[in-house]
């Protein structure tokens, strides 16, 4: 080989792995699996579910915080309305979906730089609370979209993050009604923060 193109075969390694870095997600979770609520959530007579909104001093996306609202409560919709209309018994739990951080990478931005617009992720935490305003449960949820996945489906795998984390939501709430059991965070171990 000639030392020219030697050089240019390093420095395109070199560029490529300095494009890489920036493809992770920075967004972690702290653990793969939710612990079970307080009690199961059949004992509330009422369920009301706020709109998702981002902690207080975060600024994110808006469009990805709106289309994880509307996934959630089209989720929930026929259940809370099945639940809510059995006799009330002077309880309440009110669900607060809180988007804690939210990178997410779309419209031309993807489909212009594809994979080196880098990753997209979220992180959400649900806190549940009864009438007097006590903690029932506070899981959280977590989603990502690689980099790679998402650049080369031009945006759709990003949107399908926003999809899955309010199905992760929803499925926590759906299956903690009859009985207090848990539920996955929706991160594998890989996307768990270190302590």
């Amino acid at each position: 080989m000639n030392q020219a193109f030697k050089h240019i075969l390093l420095v395109a390694g070199l560029l490529g792995l300095a494009l890489l870095q920036g493809c992770a997600t920075k967004i972690k979770a702290s653990s793969t699996q939710n612990p079970p609520p307080a009690e199961a959530f059949a004992s509330y007579g009422r369920i009301e579910l706020k709109s998702a909104v981002f902690r207080d001093g975060y600024r994110g996306d808006q469009s990805g915080l709106a289309k994880i609202d509307a996934n959630i409560k089209l989720d929930l919709a026929a259940s809370l309305e099945s639940w809510n209309n059995k006799p009330a018994n002077g309880r309440t739990l009110v669900i607060e979906p809180v988007v804690e951080e939210l990178a997410f990478k779309h419209g031309a931005k993807r489909v212009l730089l594809g994979p080196l617009a880098g990753s997209s992720g979220v992180l959400m935490r649900v806190t549940f609370r009864d009438q007097r305003g006590n903690v029932v449960a506070t899981p959280e949820f977590f989603q990502r979209a690689d980099a790679m996945a998402a650049g080369f489906l031009f945006g759709v795998h990003d949107n399908l993050m926003l999809t899955r984390i309010s199905n992760l939501a929803s499925g926590y709430v759906i299956a903690n009604y009859e009985q207090s059991v848990g539920g996955p965070t929706g991160a594998d171990d890989k996307a768990v923060k270190l302590k």
